[in-house]
């Protein structure tokens, strides 16, 4: 029985934490399964290392930073199977070139193209348990990358899937999915189970336990993933296909995301094709475009208004601003400050009055919705900032998920 555990930079973050962490896998070892590691960088690694970047390139090449905050990971395997050794647990640290990882050429965002997994199968057939630096992988030319934030989640379930495992434990700083973040909503409850499209909305937009890709990668090939806490023993949240009927309920969770920012291109001409002047520049770097409002044209003239990233937002507002001028468009304006606020759940479907009790709820509390956005299990609203932990606790109480 191959078991796949991903271990997060929290989980790792001091020897002692990474002493506790070999003594689990140790245990699963010794349980008679064949166990594959994948590891992030030690807390806040990754931060520091751009950090230093910036410090000597304020905008330093993408290649490079790849070839550098890379080595977060690189750092952590080694660690780990150095203290598995020290245990008398037989193991090998292996980088994202030795596991097989072959990604896309995108920089700092890479996908996960394929995964040859020779060197594993050969290390877990040998008894060894194979350590893997996660959130990186290679090119076919060999060039480095790495998969963007939450990517060693990805990389667990990617491998869990190339070498069907029989489960992938994501070991993190929480005790699994709760209906909310618990430490904006005291009353959050755990799920035991939740479905794959319910997590890939709440992961969308925000909920940050697990990364999106990581769970769009555990539907398409059934790889059942269990999120539990790497500091204490106890069951966490499976993400399954179907949950138990018990745990249904229209709405399963509340998710915010204040990374947020909006651009508005106005004055653009009511005319085929604009929407993808503006919008493939912004694809082809790599900039996620979520919630979009196009206003009724008039004059043949109407204004457009996405959200992106905030951390995007100085890149987009270039692409656009060069787009906004090829196509005749007025002005463009920018504004930070703003927050998602969700509710996510499968239960929704075909149900009417949710969006209703939804924005009636937020109106009573006096927080403004600024843009719509909804999918068949999603409504996210873009409101203020400031305004969006008060909009997490009363949706949570609106829709009932305080109770027991």
């Amino acid at each position: 029985m191959i078991i796949v555990q991903k271990y997060g930079g929290t989980s790792v973050g001091t020897a002692a934490r990474i002493r506790r962490v070999s003594r689990r896998i140790a245990a699963t070892v010794k349980q008679g399964h064949k166990v594959v590691v994948v590891v992030s960088a030690m807390g806040h690694t990754t931060d520091r290392l751009i950090a230093l970047a910036q410090s000597i390139n304020p905008e330093p090449p993408a290649r490079e930073l790849d070839m550098l905050v890379a080595n977060g990971e690189t750092i952590t395997a080694p660690l780990v199977a150095m203290c598995l050794q020290g245990m008398g647990i037989p193991a090998i640290s292996l980088s994202g070139l030795q596991a097989g990882v072959r990604t896309s050429a995108q920089h700092s965002r890479a996908r996960i193209e394929d995964i040859k997994p020779d060197r594993i199968l050969e290390t877990l057939r040998d008894g060894k348990v194979a350590v893997v630096a996660g959130f990186q992988g290679v090119t076919a030319d060999f060039e480095v990358t790495t998969l963007g934030r939450g990517g060693s989640d990805t990389t667990a379930v990617a491998l869990a899937a190339a070498l069907k495992a029989d489960s992938c434990e994501i070991y993190t700083d929480v005790d699994g999915i709760f209906t909310a973040d618990p430490r904006l909503v005291k009353t959050a409850r755990k799920l035991t189970h939740i479905q794959y499209d319910e997590m890939l909305e709440l992961a969308a937009v925000g909920a940050r336990v697990l990364h999106p890709r990581a769970v769009e990668i555990g539907e398409l090939y059934g790889v059942p993933i269990h999120v539990r806490s790497s500091f204490h023993e106890g069951v966490g949240t499976m993400i399954v296909a179907q949950v138990p009927m018990e745990d249904r309920q229209r709405v399963r969770g509340i998710a915010e995301e204040s990374n947020v920012a909006k651009i508005t291109v106005v004055g653009v001409p009511d005319r085929p094709g604009i929407a993808a002047a503006i919008f493939e520049p912004l694809g082809a770097a790599g900039i996620s475009v979520d919630v979009i409002v196009q206003n009724i044209g008039r004059s043949r003239r109407t204004d457009l208004t996405f959200s992106v990233a905030q951390s995007d937002l100085k890149a987009a507002e270039k692409l656009v601003k060069a787009a906004a001028k090829t196509i005749g468009a007025t002005r463009v304006a920018s504004a930070g400050g703003i927050a998602k606020l969700s509710i996510v759940g499968t239960g929704m479907l075909g149900t009417p009055g949710i969006a209703g009790r939804m924005f009636r709820a937020l109106a009573d509390a006096g927080i403004n919705i600024e843009m719509i956005s909804t999918s068949e299990i999603r409504i996210t609203c873009l409101v203020a900032r400031d305004q969006v932990e008060k909009g997490v606790r009363i949706l949570h109480k609106t829709f009932d998920l305080d109770l027991e």
